[in-house]
């Protein structure tokens, strides 16, 4: 009988049309033998018995306790029962017996039970989630939220610096802009600033932004990642088509270029029924957005350069120069032309109008300006450095103090002059 590499082989070449006497030449088989397995009259080997047979019952039993029960575990007890083969016969006979039972929920948190597709009408549903890339080409972590409607599979993503409900809210306004309206229903998962963790109910925050928009909000089941699966493909396929092989350099260039690959690429993408997703998506009914965008409130700290500007947006805004080097925390709230900079200690240093993002402009206002030349001109000096090797003993007034500190006389600590020193260094 042949192998089971020899039967592959015997029938790869015969589809790619070779005759039973090449066959046989080439792989020196009879050709009755060749011609056998062909057909499908060819003898198939019944499986060997399993050294598992004699306890069988008792791995039922176990796997029946607990169906993630580990192989080793398992192993150790049936060695004590008796079972004198090595580990990896063991595991092969229980992948080869399909001793293992699946577990459901298992299977539903990894994707792999079964689903069915759920009709979504035009204008019905959007879905959003979040993906993070935690190496970038700036040596940053960054996150996009994408949205993606549930008809046509048309989607967007916007790139943020954290995943905070004010960089949430901003970046929905952004991809429904982009889309063009809003749908009426919003499907998000139980993400932190829509769903508090510790009450599971949906945040007041969360509730706001909804009637803003006036659309209704559907939160999945947990760990039901199928039920929002449009976005979950959407980002499936950001990441595989473009993500890995984009050339990009920054937040602001990354951003433009998903832009274009999702208005040239994505929209391009053909669906079931013949047509593209841009097509598909204009027959979505999607509900005009109102006049402004949600008033959510961006917070992010920040550390003031030494030229005393700081880094929000892909743009920079300034300091006062004696901020220069410490902690601030940028205040800008959605839709407002202007942001405000506070210290540490809650007090506003610095308000200035928001730049485009991503415009790589400097905002610096005239006072900071002249605050910073004089600054500047100050510190400026044609002196040599201090030599840090030079002979430095207390000085008369540091004395002084120290004997106020022991509660010594003023005169009753006087220094030895350096002569006494070298006396006693000779004496010795």
């Amino acid at each position: 009988m042949l192998t089971q590499e020899d039967d592959v082989e015997i029938h790869a070449l015969a589809a790619r049309g070779w005759s039973v006497s090449a066959i046989a030449r080439h792989t020196g088989r009879d050709r009755k033998t060749v011609r056998k397995y062909l057909s499908s009259e060819r003898p198939r080997r019944e499986p060997p018995p399993s050294c598992l047979e004699p306890y069988l019952e008792y791995i039922t039993a176990r796997f029946a306790d607990d169906a993630h029960l580990q192989a080793k575990v398992l192993h150790r007890e049936l060695r004590d029962a008796g079972f004198d083969r090595a580990y990896t016969t063991l595991v092969g006979e229980l992948r080869r017996l399909e001793l293992r039972p699946v577990c459901k929920d298992c299977e539903h948190r990894r994707g792999k039970a079964p689903t069915i597709e759920i009709p979504h009408p035009p204008g019905e549903e959007i879905q959003w989630d979040w993906v993070e890339f935690p190496e970038t080409p700036w040596a940053q972590k960054a996150f996009v939220l994408v949205g993606a409607l549930s008809h046509s599979g048309r989607f967007r993503g916007v790139f943020c610096e954290q995943m905070t409900f004010g960089h949430l809210a901003d970046a929905m306004h952004q991809v429904l802009v982009a889309l063009g309206g809003t749908p009426r229903v919003w499907r998000t998962d139980r993400m932190a600033t829509i769903v508090n963790p510790q009450t599971k109910r949906v945040t007041r925050d969360a509730c706001e932004l909804a009637k803003h928009y006036g659309v209704e909000l559907a939160i999945c089941p947990a760990n039901r990642a199928q039920r929002k699966g449009v976005v979950e493909r959407a980002i499936q396929y950001l990441t595989g088509s473009w993500w890995n092989s984009a050339r990009i350099s920054g937040p602001a260039d990354a951003q433009r270029d998903l832009d274009r690959w999702s208005r040239d690429v994505a929209d391009q993408r053909p669906r079931n029924d013949g047509q593209t997703v841009r097509e598909l998506a204009a027959r979505e009914r999607l509900r005009p957005l109102p006049a402004a965008a949600y008033p959510a409130m961006i917070e992010v700290d920040r550390i003031a350069s030494r030229s005393a500007l700081i880094s929000f947006a892909g743009n920079l805004y300034s300091v006062a120069p004696e901020h220069a080097g410490r902690s601030v925390t940028v205040l800008a709230r959605v839709g407002d032309p202007f942001l405000r900079i506070v210290s540490i200690h809650g007090e506003v240093i610095g308000e200035h109008r928001v730049a485009p993002s991503g415009a790589a402009q400097t905002i610096r206002s005239r006072e900071h300006h002249e605050a910073l030349e004089h600054a500047v001109l100050a510190a400026f000096t044609t002196s040599p450095g201090c030599a840090r090797k030079r002979n430095t003993p207390p000085s008369d007034a540091a004395l002084a103090a120290l004997a106020k500190l022991r509660g010594l006389p003023a005169d009753s600590v006087k220094t030895m002059p350096l002569e006494r020193y070298a006396a006693l260094a000779e004496a010795c």
